[in-house]
């Protein structure tokens, strides 16, 4: 899967899913401190789901009409790492491709979908 991973994502996530061939950008490595306007161009262009912790991004996207392939916002503690990669990954099991279009909320307990 194509990801675009925010600069709030932690390089350890990163790390992870790379391990598990996904074709992973991360924001931190090459444009660290680009708007998030600049992120969800980006995305766009290159055909990529945005993976961030951010919730500016749901502003963006659902009140200010930004386009993006797929948005995927993270609300799991950072410091919990192997739980933030089990749960991201549980999502791609069970959301396969269909991430793309849409805006999935991963917690730590379940996730909330919705078309984008």
């Amino acid at each position: 899967m194509r990801w675009l991973a925010d600069e709030c994502i932690t390089v350890s996530l990163v790390r992870e899913l790379r391990g598990a061939n996904h074709d992973v950008l991360y924001i931190a490595e090459f444009a660290a401190s680009i708007s998030d306007l600049e992120v969800i161009a980006l995305a766009s262009r290159e055909g990529r789901i945005l993976l961030t912790a951010d919730k500016d991004f749901g502003e963006l996207v659902f009140r200010r009409g930004q386009a993006v392939p797929g948005l995927i916002l993270l609300r799991i503690d950072p410091e919990t790492r192997q739980l933030a990669r089990t749960r991201l990954l549980e999502a791609v099991d069970q959301f396969g491709e269909e991430l793309f279009g849409r805006y999935v909320v991963i917690d730590e307990v379940r996730f909330r979908s919705r078309p984008l």
